[in-house]
């Protein structure tokens, strides 16, 4: 914790580019995934596929995909995001199919036999009846992102993991703590925070 106190604008810095590669990951991560579990849960055909390519890439090693990412696009920012994004679709896509898939059909019976269109059942019966699961998918993405932003202070992105590195590097406890903790205490933070939404998503 000693560095931690001598150098609060470091750590504080590294904690805000760290929230903006996770949060940019999350929404261009959902922004895919969204219409990936919408199709899934539509068609079974193209589910079998997608999901079988969304754990292939889940199950390559965090630092062996950063590494083949920043081969093709360099260090930075956004090959950093780009291994985050990946890495989420697999929890991301699959818990908005199976939100989809676990809408009641009473519930889009009924929307048909009031007259919506297909795309006004989805975005007015079973997206909004699905959004407890999808949230919970967000809850879990979120804070393994958490996680796997770290490795960004191995390839020029900033973030805390900067200072995990350093610290590895030179043997130097305090200032991997230094990283390490304030890491931990975002995950623990949004997992409660995405909890939250959830109760409140579920009584609603």
């Amino acid at each position: 914790m000693s560095y931690l106190y001598a150098h609060p604008g470091e750590v504080a810095w590294l904690f805000l580019q760290h929230c903006a590669l996770v949060g940019t990951a999350l929404v261009i991560g959902f922004a895919i995934a969204l219409p990936l579990g919408i199709s899934a849960a539509r068609s079974p055909r193209f589910a079998t596929p997608m999901y079988g390519t969304l754990a292939a890439i889940y199950t390559i090693p965090s630092l062996a995909l950063l590494a083949l990412i920043v081969v093709l696009f360099g260090l930075g920012f956004w090959p950093t995001v780009i291994a985050l994004v990946a890495y989420a679709q697999f929890v991301l896509a699959r818990n908005v199919a199976a939100g989809v898939r676990g809408v009641p059909e009473s519930q889009t019976d009924a929307a048909r036999g009031l007259g919506m269109t297909s795309m006004q059942r989805l975005w007015r019966i079973e997206l909004p009846l699905a959004t407890p699961v999808i949230l919970g998918g967000l809850r879990i993405a979120v804070v393994a992102m958490i996680a796997l932003a770290t490795l960004g202070g191995y390839v020029n992105a900033g973030g805390l993991g900067v200072l995990i590195f350093r610290g590895l590097d030179t043997q130097y406890t305090a200032q991997t703590l230094a990283g390490s903790i304030p890491a931990a205490l975002l995950a623990i933070a949004a997992d409660l925070f995405f909890r939250a939404i959830e109760r409140r998503a579920v009584s609603w």
